[in-house]
């Protein structure tokens, strides 16, 4: 007889090949994370172009729900840049998008959560980071590194509150990207453990079934929750090095 196969929590996060791509010793294979990330972004495409296309003064759901998350991110930006934060709106939209979709899609049932890979969440957070730098150095040149250093603080505090300081901006794209895997994954995993009690407890697993309901909802205002923390802190680290304030 055979022995009965059984299914870790962490199998759903695994990384699948469904096409092998060799460039030159180089493994581009595309993936089932390539594949959700691009479903992500074609729905995205579907919902802006579909949700704008009419422009009605009484809109429809596609147009509602494509004008609230144009005015979320507006608003985003206005209380945290204010108004020279509206050259930033491409970015900071695209990103809150994008990791909406992609928490929100790995909440469908045998999908892939590619927000729950800590390679793809620091990846993110390592170009945000690199953007925040390269926008305070064009725009304030050697006086961005004040940024490390705020006024009025005397002098000789400066080998003790420098280090400190740039440990601190270091440590952002880390605090950045665990955070969004944290909970992502952290979420997931649990959903799957309780609904192995589900199917193991037959009838008598009623009562954890509407745990899982709850937990369920509960995941989906974290998976909103967390591309709007990661939008949000992205703004701020923006107007930290376009204002040079703390």
């Amino acid at each position: 007889m055979a022995a009965e196969e059984h299914h870790s929590p962490l199998d759903q996060f695994a990384i699948n090949r469904i096409v092998d791509i060799d460039l030159g010793g180089l493994d581009a294979s595309f993936t089932n994370s390539a594949v959700m990330m691009t479903v992500s972004v074609v729905l995205i495409t579907v919902l802006m172009v579909f949700g704008m296309r009419r422009r009605a003064m009484v809109p429809g759901r596609w147009q509602s729900v494509a004008e609230m998350s144009y005015e979320l991110v507006a608003k985003m930006l206005g209380e945290t840049i204010g108004p020279k934060g509206r050259r930033f709106f491409p970015i900071i939209f695209s990103l809150f998008m994008f990791l909406l979709f992609g928490n929100l899609l790995g909440l469908i049932p045998y999908s892939f959560t590619f927000t729950s890979h800590l390679a793809i969440t620091f990846v993110l957070a390592a170009l945000v980071i690199t953007a925040v730098i390269v926008i305070g150095l064009i725009k304030h040149k050697h006086r961005f590194f004040k940024l490390f250093l705020p006024s009025g603080v005397p002098i000789f505090l400066a080998p003790l509150l420098v280090p400190i300081e740039v440990v601190s901006f270091l440590a952002r794209p880390i605090s950045l990207s665990v955070r969004l895997f944290a909970n992502m994954m952290a979420g997931h995993t649990m959903m799957h453990v309780f609904a192995g009690f589900v199917f193991s407890l037959g009838f008598l697993g009623f009562a954890p079934f509407l745990f899982i309901v709850a937990l369920y909802g509960l995941e989906f205002i974290i998976a909103v929750l967390q591309a709007y923390v990661f939008a949000i802190l992205t703004c701020l680290y923006l107007a930290d090095a376009i204002h040079l304030e703390h």
